[in-house]
């Protein structure tokens, strides 16, 4: 079967998200640049303090003061981890992930781009422990980029090749959130977790018992992120959490979790993600040497992206093909692979996002070496990513 009639047989819902997913790193990438040239202008005091400016809620005694950055961290980032939490949802129970066969591959890969970086990292970070936080930085993909470049190929991408990077970046993203609750919580609350398991607790039992209301789920789900937020574990868990009770259809049989997920895209790709990186990519180059790129950490995130993430993933991949657990994809090469496995070593919006969390009650300089890594590592990886995927790829047919 021709590359022309296997694209014919994808749904449009997967079209449509690779399309806004493309569009979406375009945007992040405009994001990320007017921060880093706002951060190095005479605006900079401004959005310093733009992002310092505390913002409270306040209902009675009960209260939650943060900066702006923290907000924007912890309350916006929750509706990306909520879409999040859906996409994996219903990827598990309809998707790319619904059988074995179709998630052995992407799912070694997914393991061996976590484990090699953070392996690298740590191996280069050993004697200082507040480094150590840092671990689990070079371990993210960030999606959206990945996406744009491939986009940037058009129809030379084979199917299959765009289903590996994506079912991969799910596990990515699964994993994040499971290496966020276990490893970047802070002091338990009892009270706070036991008011948030209880709006769990009733957010599952309306599911199981075929309440379909989704103005109820998030009703919930704010509760949830409030008790969350105040017990000490990551608020952005809590948008994961409910997503999971989200039933996948209503009482008429209409996709309810496909239609919220797809209303949610617009607003995550187009504004959330954006104003994050915006937030967090302000990165000033003042003073900055060759001395910071040497620095073990600086230097931990930007092999973790740039070699250890390609290495991890093909070499886990080749575990697989190796042990004949499954078949490497039709029509797809072994550098288109390693193309791909370049591509996920652009980390940045979950990589900032774990940054902050691994040193956000540590030194300040810890955190502006981990940017700087971020951005390196994730620069060097697309255009390692480009260049093997424009050799590798099919040539366009005029």
């Amino acid at each position: 079967m021709s590359e022309k009639n296997n694209s014919s047989l994808i749904p449009d819902a997967f079209r449509n998200f690779m399309k806004l997913e493309s569009a979406s790193g375009l945007l992040l990438l405009a994001a990320g640049l007017i921060a880093m040239l706002v951060a190095n202008s005479p605006l900079a005091g401004i959005y310093n303090a733009l992002m310092k400016t505390t913002v409270a809620v306040q209902v009675d005694a009960w209260s939650i003061n943060k900066p702006l950055l923290l907000w924007i961290n912890d309350g916006l980032m929750a509706v990306f981890f909520f879409l999040v939490g859906l996409e994996i949802k219903r990827e598990f129970m309809e998707g790319e992930l619904s059988s074995l066969p179709q998630i052995i591959l992407p799912g070694m890969g997914a393991l061996g781009g976590m484990v090699v970086p953070a392996a690298i990292y740590v191996w280069m970070n050993w004697s200082n422990p507040i480094a150590m936080d840092g671990w689990a930085i070079p371990v993210a993909t960030d999606i959206a980029f990945a996406l744009a470049l491939l986009g940037v190929f058009g129809r030379r991408v084979p199917t299959a090749l765009k289903v590996f990077l994506l079912t991969l970046a799910i596990f990515d993203d699964l994993a994040a959130i499971i290496i966020i609750a276990l490893f970047y919580s802070g002091d338990l609350s009892l009270s706070a977790l036991g008011m948030g398991a209880l709006a769990l607790t009733i957010a599952v039992t309306m599911n199981l018992t075929g309440i379909t209301r989704t103005s109820s789920y998030i009703l919930l789900g704010v509760v949830l992120w409030i008790a969350v937020l105040k017990s000490g574990v990551h608020a952005t868990l809590a948008g994961v959490l409910i997503a999971l009770c989200i039933p996948m259809r209503d009482e008429q049989g209409r996709p309810l979790l496909g239609e919220l997920e797809h209303n949610l895209h617009g607003p995550v790709a187009f504004v959330i993600l954006p104003v994050f990186a915006f937030a967090n990519a302000g990165l000033s180059l003042a003073g900055m040497s060759l001395e910071n790129l040497a620095h073990p950490v600086t230097l931990g995130v930007i092999t973790g992206l740039l070699v250890g993430k390609p290495l991890g993933v093909l070499l886990f991949v080749g575990l697989a093909v190796g042990l004949r657990l499954v078949p490497l994809p039709n029509n797809v090469r072994w550098m288109q692979l390693l193309g791909v496995a370049f591509a996920c070593g652009i980390g940045f919006t979950m990589s900032l996002f774990i940054a902050g969390l691994a040193f956000e009650h540590g030194s300040g300089d810890y955190f502006r070496g981990d940017r700087l890594g971020i951005l390196v590592g994730s620069i060097l990886s697309a255009l390692m990513a480009y260049a093997l995927l424009r050799l590798s790829l099919p040539k366009e047919k005029i």
